[in-house]
């Protein structure tokens, strides 16, 4: 009776070890690194409208965002600290 139930526990242990090691060998999530590609965009002080897109695309790589040059919008809490420097 002893010997089934070993056998069945190695085989068990078997089947988790392999498991276990296919899972370790899988990446998780993406395998690239989106700050590689932002943190090399460098525009000139008055850039062209040319400069400004090819840093649009840059700075979306690789996710799947429109492409955008305008400047980012102003928050409320922004706003607020603004207003209360110009009073």
């Amino acid at each position: 009776m002893a010997l089934p139930l070993i056998k069945l526990g190695l085989a068990a242990a078997a089947g988790y070890f392999l498991y276990s090691s296919y899972k370790r060998s899988r990446a998780a999530g993406s395998t690239t690194n989106a700050s590689d590609a932002v943190d090399d965009i460098d525009l000139p002080a008055n850039p062209t409208v040319e400069q400004k897109l090819d840093a649009g695309v840059q700075e979306t790589f690789p996710a799947s965002d429109p492409v955008s040059i305008t400047p980012p919008s102003e928050t409320a809490y922004e706003a607020a600290q603004r207003r209360k420097r110009s009073n």
